[in-house]
């Protein structure tokens, strides 16, 4: 259940591990929390959890893999960018680095790095991070999805787990049901509305806009405590992103949207003049302790893999690797216990 990047990449693995595979989306499969992602593959920024973080470091270093697998199925380029981001710390943090200057950090001068920060005197660190485009990756996962005959019924909501003698048998949706003798929850921040199991995820709303026409433009990713700054290669320029307990509500705020925009014009005055192509909002799926929800329920057949955060297209690599593994009765070549749905 659940067509975002978290259940296509898991349908894939399970396709090449022989399964037969059936994606029920409620909408339309990559339009939730992974249409509106940025796209950023931060291994181990300062909002990840320390349990979290060997899991991001290993999804990380599997995706240029993964994404060229994707791309070569689906014959969709997914904008995978290697240039890096430079982080501009907060001001409260800069001075906890013995010796940290405004270059000591980088492989070259700031202005030489990124002409568009030529002038800014923060100080800043190079990542050698990789950014994607969480669009294109989505739907290449679901050209290769289909690809690899996977099934997929788009526009049906699932109400129910069928359950026969305490195992999995299958769904039931707003429209028939499916028999099934293994059912994966990728529902995102809908994954707790399923009976008769009840995991504690929420929807945490995101607002982000992207412009165009910048000069010059940004070759790196750019990220501060205020704003981050995610280029691609067509010359977009995405701005993001709020965190807000808005319940289900997609909507965006003008004002809301106006903040962002200067928070980036203020970090980059050459956005000044870019025109904005689009604002939106996506609700991610968030958890109690803000780590994910992965591995096998208390009803055999069951499993879960959901409440990603902000790391869900980060983690599709690694969430794909491991839940095939489970779910094909395989011991998890990584250690997921700290994400099991039993904690809750």
């Amino acid at each position: 259940m659940g067509g975002g990047i978290i259940g296509l990449s898991l349908s894939i693995a399970l396709r090449k591990r022989g399964a037969k595979v059936l994606v029920v989306e409620r909408g339309e499969p990559g339009h939730e929390a992974s249409h509106a992602a940025a796209g950023m593959l931060v291994e181990c920024g300062a909002e990840t959890p320390i349990l979290l973080q060997p899991l991001a470091i290993i999804s990380a270093r599997m995706y240029p893999e993964f994404a060229h697998e994707l791309q070569d199925e689906s014959g969709i380029d997914v904008d995978l960018r290697e240039q890096g981001t430079l982080l501009f710390p907060a001001p409260e943090h800069v001075h906890e680095r013995p010796g940290f200057t405004s270059e000591s950090l980088l492989p070259a001068p700031l202005a030489q790095l990124e002409p568009a920060l030529a002038g800014l005197k923060r100080p800043a660190i190079f990542l050698k991070e990789r950014s994607v485009d969480p669009r294109a990756l989505v739907l290449a996962a679901l050209k290769a999805a289909k690809h690899r005959d996977a099934d997929i019924s788009s526009g049906t909501a699932v109400t129910e787990l069928l359950l026969s003698k305490g195992r999995a048998a299958g769904i039931r949706t707003d429209k028939t049901t499916y028999g099934a003798p293994v059912v994966v929850n990728c529902a995102g921040a809908w994954a707790g509305h399923l009976p008769p199991h009840h995991f504690p995820t929420r929807p945490v709303k995101g607002q982000m806009l992207a412009v165009v026409g910048a000069k010059p433009g940004l070759q790196h990713v750019i990220r501060a405590f205020e704003i981050y700054l995610v280029p691609r290669s067509d010359g977009r320029i995405l701005i993001g992103a709020t965190v807000e307990e808005a319940g289900y509500d997609k909507r965006t705020d003008a004002d809301t949207i106006q903040r962002l925009h200067q928070a980036a014009i203020d970090l980059v005055p050459s956005l000044k003049p870019a025109r904005v192509l689009e604002a939106w909002a996506g609700l991610r799926p968030g958890t109690p302790d803000d780590l994910p929800i992965l591995g096998a329920t208390t009803s055999p057949g069951y499993f879960v893999a959901t409440g990603h955060f902000r790391n869900g297209i980060l983690l599709a690599p690694v969430t794909a690797h491991v839940l095939a593994q489970v779910v094909t009765g395989l011991r998890s070549e990584y250690d997921i216990s700290a994400f099991s749905p039993g904690r809750f």
